[in-house]
């Protein structure tokens, strides 16, 4: 896609997404995860750069909810993004209801390229 701005053109790949990995080991309710996820979107959309979120955005703002085996390969994941230089966020939990304090439930991924994001998640099934 080409937009004209201000007598510039700026070119923009689509092509992006959002992944959120739940961990699975913590047998969370439907509304935790679904609550956990909500936090890690907001975050990782508040801690997007003005161009990553332009790119979102003209990608639809797809959002793809993942499930991992447990915290172990949740860190893997965190670690397999940074050092591709992907905004990352992980959820802890304040340990009100169905999990302890402080636990770690949810990792979210970008928004970045799909492809990218693919190949450090694409290993993983749909939650």
């Amino acid at each position: 896609m080409i937009i004209k701005r201000r007598n510039k053109i700026i070119v923009i790949q689509m092509g992006c997404k959002l992944v959120l990995i739940v961990r699975k080991d913590l047998k969370m309710g439907v509304g935790k995860i679904a609550s956990q996820c909500s936090h890690a979107s907001v975050l990782a959309y508040q801690k997007s750069s003005r161009v990553s979120l332009l790119k979102w955005a003209l990608s639809g703002q797809k959002k793809v909810v993942l499930q991992c085996p447990d915290e172990k390969a949740l860190l893997e994941l965190k670690d397999e993004a940074k050092k591709n230089r992907i905004l990352t966020n992980i959820i802890h939990d304040a340990g009100h209801t169905q999990v302890a304090p402080n636990t770690a439930t949810v990792l979210a991924i970008g928004p970045a390229k799909e492809q990218l994001l693919d190949e450090i998640t694409g290993h993983l099934k749909l939650l």
